[in-house]
């Protein structure tokens, strides 16, 4: 069973978020919380914000065990781009875009092997 969170509208680019979903990506949740924990990027925040969000409704929703949960997919698509204007020489402005990420964690059980 996949079960899902997302965090929209996040203040960072998506860029740069999704090199620190790279990190944790097909990673037990346990492993990722602590690469999450000591990872010195912005980003590793809200990621790991959404991850517990996901290991919450796996919990609560689906009666699934922390445990045996590993990350199946996690990505970041861009979201709406805040536009800013900044005074440049001779009264021109120059366009600053501030761009917002839709972060989203898909974790799952890990299928166990019948021997």
């Amino acid at each position: 069973m996949k079960v899902k969170a997302q965090a929209r509208f996040i203040r960072q680019s998506p860029y740069k978020v999704r090199r620190v979903l790279d990190l944790v990506r097909g990673l037990p949740v346990t492993d990722a919380q602590a690469i999450l924990g000591l990872t010195p990027r912005g980003a590793a925040q809200p990621v790991s914000k959404v991850l517990g969000s996901a290991v919450a409704n796996a919990e609560h929703n689906h009666a699934l065990d922390a445990e045996e949960l590993y990350i199946a997919e996690a990505f970041a698509d861009e979201g709406p781009t805040l536009r800013r204007f900044r005074p440049r020489a001779r009264g021109r402005a120059t366009r600053i875009n501030k761009r917002t990420s839709h972060i989203t964690v898909i974790i799952s059980e890990r299928e166990r092997s019948e021997h």
